[in-house]
């Protein structure tokens, strides 16, 4: 299997020797039945777990039922499911844009954002990451995926440092559409946003009519202990887009804005062949119903404690950890260490761990993981910090 990817798919993505051939909960299986603790959560896709019984049935009736329907027909999964986005997004945010994808969710609160305002520049943060088609690779920082397609990228966008208002405030025009940000940084390493920061870009754009854009594709649905990142601090955003963990795995992504600027788009003006296709609705029904009925939200912020203090006390007891930060299930680790030598030491272990960057790990496991798997997951990662540590030790001897 892994010889036929190698040959035929597109040579971009960062490959691991295990293929996963199914899954339960927190653990996955590769073909020869190893069994894994999965801390990735394919990126904090699998957050109700891994083929939950209540998203599979929901999966497997409207299979049966209806696998398509255009947006340009009415669907009674479609309204099922924006019904139950209604009720949980953030107060006055009613009106929904369904796509397929993170990125896909971001393009179009780009474009709202800027045919609400009839401007044309945007500010995005240092270290932000939103996709990587063109309009949401234009707000992504990292020059190693900009670099090769900067002269197709949006020219009128700025990157702020994260955390710096006074910076933001300079930067802002007459002309600056949207503010972009991430609650927390997720890809660049689990960054939270600094007390008062999302709070201060709130105010700057209802002071100078900016439309602020939230970014929630990795930290919505209960990832952080809230059912939205920015409810730690309190901020309404004008658009918020989310995806990822939306339908368990399906491919799925939703564009929540204020009515007026959702509505400043006419017909025609954006639009998607797959978005709101009724086997993804079923699947993120299922999901949000699933989150609300067994209380994972909750979890989350329980879990999170529990597993930010087993790592916090690796921390005290290696100095080569230099950092262990993160809100809920939504967890960074910094180490002196290239993490990809940590990572394949851990696959060995029956572990699956993530990575932001060259020495930073990131934990984003289903919010069904329980304490065992959680302890297990510390007693592997301090086993491969000594291990690489007495390496270390040895080269330098």
């Amino acid at each position: 299997m892994m010889n036929v990817e190698d040959s035929f798919l597109a040579n971009v993505y960062q490959k691991f020797p295990v293929c996963i051939t199914r899954g339960r909960g927190a653990v996955v299986y590769d073909g020869r039945g190893k069994e894994y603790i999965d801390c990735m959560g394919g990126y904090g896709v699998s957050i109700v777990g891994h083929c939950h019984p209540k998203v599979v049935e929901a999966i497997r009736e409207q299979s049966e039922k209806l696998l398509s329907c255009h947006g340009s027909f009415y669907n009674e999964k479609r309204a099922e499911l924006l019904e139950k986005i209604a009720k949980i997004a953030p107060i006055g945010l009613g009106k929904v844009f369904l796509s397929n994808s993170g990125a896909e969710a971001v393009e179009c609160a780009i474009k709202a954002a800027a045919k609400y305002t009839g401007r044309k520049e945007f500010i995005a943060m240092v270290r932000g990451y939103h996709g990587k088609t063109l309009g949401a690779l234009s707000a992504t920082w990292n020059p190693k995926y900009r670099d090769a397609f900067q002269d197709l990228l949006i020219p009128s966008l700025e990157f702020i440092p994260f955390g710096r208002l006074d910076k933001v405030d300079e930067a802002t025009s007459d002309q600056t559409a949207a503010i972009i940000v991430e609650p927390i940084q997720g890809e660049s390493g689990v960054y939270i946003a600094p007390d008062g920061f999302l709070k201060g870009l709130r105010q700057i754009c209802d002071e100078k009519g900016i439309v602020l854009l939230l970014d929630e594709v990795q930290t919505g649905f209960g990832r952080t202990g809230k059912m939205w990142a920015s409810e730690h601090w309190g901020v309404v955003p004008d658009i918020m887009c989310v995806a990822k963990a939306m339908a368990s795995g399906i491919p799925i992504g939703a564009t929540i804005a204020k009515e007026d600027i959702m509505n400043s788009l006419r017909v025609g003006e954006h639009s998607s062949t797959f978005g709101g296709n009724p086997i993804a609705c079923a699947a993120a029904c299922a999901t949000i119903d699933v989150l609300l009925e067994e209380r994972l939200v909750d979890r989350a912020r329980e879990m999170g404690e529990f597993f930010k203090d087993l790592l916090l006390k690796i921390r005290d007891e290696h100095k080569t950890v230099r950092e262990v930060r993160g809100l809920g299930l939504m967890i960074g680790l910094e180490s002196r260490f290239d993490v990809y030598n940590l990572l394949i030491k851990s696959l060995e272990r029956g572990v699956i761990l993530l990575y932001s960057g060259r020495n930073i790990m990131r934990f984003l496991p289903p919010l069904v993981i329980d304490k065992p798997q959680l302890e297990r997951v510390s007693e592997v990662l301090e086993q491969i910090l000594v291990e690489e540590e007495k390496r270390v030790q040895v080269d330098r001897d």
